[in-house]
């Protein structure tokens, strides 16, 4: 077994500790996951005092002292993902941003939500290049590189790049119903926004010359959750995309949030991960040509028309939100947090043993809750499924869910074998 990767999960004391629950950082392949970090002072594991500007320098504090701690250095990032509660914050960050990444900029999403740990004001996430990979007494290619790309035919913003190419994944930043050639919003409303988005992340794959359905994964933004209805039926007119995809129906692994507001005032914003094949040099030919994507969907946990339950690609398998249901019935499970976060873990488990894994191959979890005080008692529960609380971990409070569950849950899983070709 020693030829497969490791999962490689690693924490600083020079960085919030978390408790136990999750770990800092989750090395796997090519990738590090992040936890996401709060304004917390690791000393006196309390929010900073000051206000935005002094919150977001500590976040970024603590994310660059875990970058350090494994030897890397912030440049390495690829995606960095803010959640605020206040939209017009922002600005703020930026400032703070700027000091951050000085030249190269990673993908980017910022997005303001109902609420987060701690009363705080913004939680910053970022996902890691891992050029050295993690295959046990194996040394793979340290000086693989990120292949950066904007084009004009999509919006361009100062503080992202639209997508990050690192091995075998390109990580964009969301996209926002931004008109290209104005730089505005478009006129009309929610589903001329999302034509929009979607457009805009067609334009930046047609660029790097990567089809649109090589997605494999959607985050779907929405200001207003009784929308969603509108926003679906623009998505089937993009998904599938190819007469391949439309034989099998494929969608990516998708998950919907509810944005308590938008960058620019929008209704919607879109991100997406893609998969890769050609990888990012100096990776040989023989190691980048090939591979596919597996969607796989088990009877055993809820269907969506609209998403497939995960999708693989190379080594990670990307999971669609989770939500309460119990799969015979197609309801929600009676019963408060504490058994609709059993449920949705349930589920999770279930279909990561449909593909041969198990939780521990789960590399990143992101919890959606409702009401954030229910974290404790969801933790309790939490603890059952990772008692080593290895996975990296974002948790973020919206004020809407689907069949107004309580909670929902995604997750991204390492995945050894990868996707054929199989060497």
């Amino acid at each position: 077994m020693n030829e497969y990767n490791a999962v490689l999960s690693r924490n600083t004391e020079k960085a919030p500790m978390n408790d136990g629950l999750c770990s800092q950082t989750v090395a796997y392949s090519h990738y590090n996951n992040f936890s996401a970090q709060l304004p917390i002072d690791p000393v006196s594991g309390k929010l900073v005092e000051g206000g935005i500007k002094e919150q977001a320098e500590q976040c970024f504090k603590n994310i660059k002292e875990i970058v350090n701690s494994i030897n890397h250095v912030m440049n390495d990032i690829v995606k960095v993902t803010i959640y605020v509660t206040n939209i017009k914050d922002t600005v703020a960050i930026d400032e703070v941003y700027k000091n951050v990444f000085p030249s190269y900029t990673p993908t980017r999403t910022v997005v303001a939500i109902d609420s987060l740990p701690m009363n705080a004001s913004v939680q910053i996430d970022a996902l890691l290049s891992y050029g050295e990979g993690t295959i046990p007494n194996a040394p793979q290619s340290g000086d693989l590189i990120k292949l950066t790309n904007n084009t004009i035919n999509a919006p361009i913003s100062l503080f992202s790049t639209q997508t990050v190419a690192f091995s075998h994944y390109n990580n964009l930043s969301t996209q926002l119903p931004i008109d290209p050639k104005s730089g505005r919003l478009i006129s009309g409303g929610i589903k001329e926004q999302t034509i929009q988005c979607l457009q805009n992340i067609k334009a930046i794959l047609e660029s790097i010359d990567v089809p649109f359905d090589d997605i494999v994964k959607i985050n779907i933004f929405i200001k207003n959750y009784d929308d969603l209805e509108a926003v679906n039926e623009v998505y089937t007119t993009f998904f599938p995309d190819s007469s391949i995809a439309r034989a099998v129906a494929y969608f990516p692994a998708r998950t919907v949030i509810a944005a308590k507001n938008l960058p620019m005032d929008a209704l919607v914003q879109i991100e997406a991960v893609v998969s890769h094949g050609d990888g990012t040099p100096p990776q040989l030919v023989e190691d980048r040509h090939g591979l596919i994507i597996e969607a796989n969907n088990t009877d055993a946990a809820p269907k969506n028309p609209l998403s497939t339950q995960t999708v693989a690609f190379s080594h990670y398998n990307h999971l669609s939100a989770q939500l309460p249901i119990d799969a015979k019935t197609g309801t929600l499970v009676t019963g408060g947090v504490k058994e609709q976060a059993e449920q949705c873990l349930r589920n999770m488990k279930v279909i990561i043993e449909s593909i041969d894994h198990s939780l521990e191959d789960v590399v990143k979890v992101n919890i959606f809750l409702k009401n954030i005080e229910d974290m404790n008692a969801v933790n309790t529960v939490y603890k059952t499924f990772f008692p080593d609380g290895s996975p990296a971990r974002t948790v973020v409070g919206i004020s809407t869910l689907p069949m107004e569950a309580l909670i929902q849950i995604d997750a991204v899983v390492s995945n050894a074998e990868g996707t054929p070709p199989i060497k």
